[in-house]
């Protein structure tokens, strides 16, 4: 939607007022590389995207906080002082969550406000429209409210209303992406520090084709959880070898073969396979892009999901049929699922002139053999979650 109708539409749900209004965007985010690694300590290669939400937002005269959005007809108006009894199972746990924690960070809200949330991202798709709605909403209150910027703090800020109010016990890596995005840049982040670095992704002839499978998932009643419990499960066994050991990622690959009988469980011993694997696939693909060997990262996103689909068991019929058809054609060099998995989308990096041949015969093929139809995004990488301020004046110019 244009910013005038969701001026409008703003105005239609709040009525008018003297106070501005403001303009806030946090993107979506695709992980290029380094799946189900964030809770376990390593190192990922996600990138925000130019698409996301828009948050438009007004501060008010009493203590209501009222949320409404485009996508849902679900609203709620809540006090302030209710907030943390404000939980619902719908969508706006997510930034009644996210005020939850700063009221108890000490930079709670001083007044309500009213907010009208647009998202552009399919939800439960994977390309982490709940991060995207957290991170908005965080960014926006502090700059309100008339406190510091702290993008890593936004992140984890947000991280934790999604563990603690949502329920949802997902790692860093969405909001971190989210936060912290750089137009035509990825970023390598070590999850368990949270250094990171902003990696230049010059795809010069080539385009990431995001895949949506349009097999919905949704985190809380996946098997997300009982991944992580895997994990956990894995350096509780090998800490009969390495005392020290908290997270799986903390191992090289060299430590891990030479003590992985220590896990007893045959597919908990998978799971850290993967892990081990893929923590090593984004450090290497880091070195391919820095390289501008393109192919060598495709051949690496090819193995991710390899791994995923046969060791971490996240993929899916709809995930596994989507990128044998995305390899089938002439021009793409690599294509994995991205996100948690069981559903959601893939990620393709495809030459500039396949790509209308690509969604053509992706989409046809992808049909055919599952009944649903896939919908394509031609993306390009945008910057992190910051204030719309052309909007406003752009709407200036045209009173």
């Amino acid at each position: 939607m244009e910013a005038n109708a969701l001026l409008s539409r703003f105005e239609q749900e709040f009525g008018t007022s003297q106070l501005p209004v403001r303009f806030f965007h946090a993107p979506g985010r695709v992980n290029l590389i380094g799946e189900h690694i964030d809770y376990n300590g390593g190192f990922v290669l996600p990138a925000a995207l130019e698409f996301g939400t828009t948050l438009l937002i007004r501060p008010r005269d009493d203590d209501m906080i009222r949320l409404v959005t485009t996508n849902f007809d679900f609203q709620r108006n809540v006090n302030i002082a209710d907030i943390n009894h404000a939980k619902s199972g719908e969508w706006t746990d997510y930034p009644i969550g996210v005020m939850v924690e700063l009221e108890e960070s000490g930079r709670g809200m001083t007044n309500g406000y009213d907010l009208l949330f647009h998202g552009e991202i399919p939800n439960g798709a994977g390309l982490s429209s709940s991060a995207s709605l957290e991170v908005v909403t965080a960014y926006a209150l502090l700059i309100l409210e008339r406190h510091g910027i702290d993008r890593t703090d936004i992140a984890v800020l947000s991280q934790r209303a999604e563990n603690r109010f949502v329920g949802v016990n997902c790692g860093i890596m969405d909001q971190f992406a989210v936060a912290n995005g750089k137009e035509g840049h990825a970023i390598l982040l070590m999850c368990d520090t949270l250094e990171f670095t902003h990696v230049p992704f010059r795809t010069d002839g080539y385009k990431l084709v995001i895949g949506n499978t349009n097999k919905r998932r949704g985190l809380v009643d996946s098997k997300y959880n009982e991944r992580r419990s895997q994990c956990d499960q894995a350096v509780q066994a090998l800490q009969s070898v390495f005392s020290d050991l908290e997270l799986l990622a903390q191992l090289s690959a060299e430590q891990y073969q030479a003590n992985k009988q220590a896990i007893v469980d045959e597919t908990v011993r998978r799971r850290a396979e993967h892990v081990i694997a893929e923590n090593d696939r984004v450090l290497q693909s880091v070195e391919a892009l820095k390289a501008n060997k393109l192919e060598r990262f495709g051949e690496l996103m090819i193995a991710s999901h390899e791994s995923l689909r046969d060791l971490y068991e996240v993929s899916c019929a709809e995930l596994d049929v989507m990128v044998e058809e995305a390899l089938q054609v002439e021009g793409t060099l690599g294509s994995r699922m991205t996100g948690a998995g069981f559903g959601g989308c893939t990620v393709s990096l495809v030459s500039e002139a396949a790509v209308e041949r690509f969604i053509a015969q992706v989409g046809e093929a992808y049909e055919q053999r599952t009944g649903l139809r896939a919908e394509f995004y031609v993306c390009n990488v945008g910057d992190g979650v910051h204030e719309i301020t052309e909007q406003i004046a752009a709407m200036k110019g045209e009173a």
